[in-house]
Formats: structure tokens, C-alpha cells, sequence
């Protein structure tokens, strides 16, 4: 049996009312660039919801973080968290966002409990309130052991806990992650998993960026893809996965692929899209059945054994691949 997450909000995240996050034709171009790192975008995350954001390196992910956390000012365009205006009302933005950045933000000379403490200050905390938050904190991270040590001497696993937990310090109604579990431990990646799905499970919406399919097919409920600053698709992860499974054949090879497969495979009349990653082939087609001799017929003229053979299987990867021209995802 679980221990439940000793995490209690202040808010109710999942209330019906204003989304959590609503981006109206947000565009950013930055000084001296006529190109836009995000091209009018239009995203709505759902209070109470885990949301993921998806995209190859340059689609725009990481300066829709920092626009929310009022780090970077858009050219145009509107940001809204729980109803309020994120440009001219950051106090009460403050209050209500929690942010977990890649790079642990965490001073390396003081201890965990020390940080928490630091940072729940500057949230407004004290006394006996900030205490109990900070027990509350050390408990979902699972570092009540390490709570005394100071940071450089903890493992990257504890750090990615650490500044996760530190994040939750001050109980925030919307929880941003950017890659919260890149280079850690399993065990550590597991927890941070569990104690997200708890977190949501209590209320908090989260948004979190990751370049881990299975991670964000594990965790969201609904997913956008992003492409050279524009949404390309955006909706629940299973509608999704069972949009594109009924057009999807999966083949298991042996031996690797050479790097003109795809290429040749697209000329096959019927076949969509061929994507191959690893030992594993995806193609896209409306009609299966016709194509199956020629993609059999390509198979025995490269010299490659098939091992399993699957219809209306896909994955996140699959679906993000389909809608990025075949880009893999990226920090």
C-alpha cells in the first residue's frame, strides 16, 4: 500500500472555471531575429489536468516556459494563468505558479532543508508554517535522510527531487516542469512519477515539457505538439494514439536498418509515412492491405528479417513523429 503524498493545496486546481493556462496568439521574435520563436500560438491547458508539451529542439517549448513564468515578454499576444493576466498581475501569478527549470536551481553550499527554507522565504513563508511545509517537502521528495547534507553532496537523483519539491514549497495551484527527470537514477524517475501522479490526484495542474515519449504518454492525460513556434496538433493523448493506431503496421527487424529504407519505402503507392527507430519500423497507410506485399517485397531486396508484425499498434512517438516530418524530440 502507498503512503499518500503529504502534500495538501491551498487551491482547488481542478474547479470548473478559467483553464489553467490560456495562450491567445502568443508571439515572441526576439531583438535583432525577424523569424518568431512562437508564430501566434493559440494553447489551452484544462485546470486539473497533467499537460505535456512536446516539440524537436527550436519548436519553442522552453521560451513558452519562461513567458509563463514572466521571465521573457511576449511580442504580442495574451497570457492567462487561473484568470489572471501574467504580465500585470505577477503577484498573484507568483502565488499561484510553481516552477521545477531543467538545470536544478538549488545553491550547492547549503543543505536541502536550508534551501527549502531559503526558498520558501522567498515565497513569504515563516515560522511554524514554513517549518511544517518544509517537513511536508522532505517527505514527498523521500529525503528526510538527506535533509541535513548539503546539496553538492547529493546524487543528481536528490537534486532532481530537491528542486522539485522545492518548487511545491509554497502549495502552487500549477505546477511547470521543464524535463523534470532527464540523466537520473530509475528509482528517482519512478518517485517523481508517483508523486506527480498524486499531485494531480490532490488538485494541481500540472504542465510539463519533456522529450520522453513514454514519459508523457505515462503521465499526461493531453499532450501539444509544437513546431517552429506553432501548435500543430493538441488533444487527449488516447484519442490521439486511437486516431492514428487503425492507419498504423509496426514491423520488428533484425539486424539494422540501412539509412535509405525509409526513403525508399515512401514511394510504395498507399504508404503515407515511414518512420524507424532502432529495430522497430512504423508505417502509416490507409489501405494495409495493399501495401503489404511491396513493403515485404523491400524487406527481402534490403536483406532484412522481420521478427513480429503488428496493425493498429502506435505510440506518442509515432503520433509526435507524424506531425514533425519525422524529427525526433529534443531539448
Amino acid at each position: 500500500m502507498t503512503t499518500p503524498c503529504p502534500y495538501s493545496s491551498r487551491h482547488n486546481g481542478g474547479a470548473t472555471g478559467a483553464p489553467a493556462i490560456e495562450l491567445k496568439q502568443l508571439t515572441k521574435v526576439f531583438p535583432g531575429s525577424s523569424t518568431p520563436v512562437l508564430n501566434a500560438i493559440d494553447l489551452t491547458v484544462p485546470a486539473g489536468t497533467i499537460f505535456g508539451i512536446l516539440g524537436p529542439n527550436g519548436a519553442g517549448k522552453t521560451t513558452i516556459m519562461s513567458t509563463l513564468c514572466g521571465l521573457l515578454k511576449p511580442t504580442s499576444g495574451s497570457v492567462h494563468i487561473c484568470g489572471s493576466n501574467a504580465q500585470t498581475e505577477r503577484a498573484t501569478i507568483k502565488q499561484i505558479l510553481g516552477m521545477v527549470p531543467q538545470e536544478p536551481a538549488i545553491y550547492p553550499t547549503l543543505t536541502a532543508r536550508e534551501n527549502l527554507e531559503y526558498f520558501g522565504r522567498m515565497q513569504g513563508l515563516s515560522g511554524e508554517h514554513l517549518q511544517k511545509r518544509i517537513l511536508a517537502c522532505l517527505d514527498v521528495a523521500e529525503m528526510a535522510g538527506e535533509a541535513d547534507k548539503r546539496v553538492e553532496r547529493l546524487s543528481g537523483g536528490y537534486k532532481r527531487r530537491l528542486n522539485m519539491v522545492i518548487g511545491l514549497i509554497h502549495e502552487p495551484k500549477i505546477l511547470i516542469l521543464d524535463e523534470p527527470t532527464v540523466a537520473i537514477d530509475p528509482h528517482s524517475r519512478s518517485l517523481i512519477h508517483h508523486r506527480l501522479r498524486e499531485l494531480h490526484a490532490a488538485g494541481i495542474s500540472i504542465l510539463i515539457s519533456t522529450h520522453q515519449m513514454d514519459e508523457a504518454e505515462q503521465l499526461c492525460q493531453e499532450i501539444a505538439i509544437l513546431d517552429h513556434g506553432r501548435v500543430l496538433v493538441q488533444g487527449n493523448v488516447s484519442d490521439l494514439l486511437s486516431m492514428q493506431a487503425s492507419e498504423t503496421v509496426q514491423l520488428q527487424i533484425e539486424g539494422d536498418p540501412p539509412a535509405d529504407l525509409t526513403a525508399r519505402l515512401e514511394h510504395i503507392p498507399g504508404l503515407l509515412e515511414a518512420h524507424v527507430a532502432g529495430q522497430c519500423l512504423t508505417v502509416v497507410t490507409v489501405r494495409p492491405d495493399r501495401v503489404m506485399i511491396p513493403l515485404m517485397q523491400a524487406m527481402q531486396d534490403y536483406g532484412l528479417a522481420v521478427r513480429s508484425l503488428s496493425f493498429g499498434t502506435t505510440s506518442l512517438e509515432d503520433v509526435f513523429l507524424s506531425h514533425t516530418d519525422g524529427k525526433r524530440a529534443s531539448r
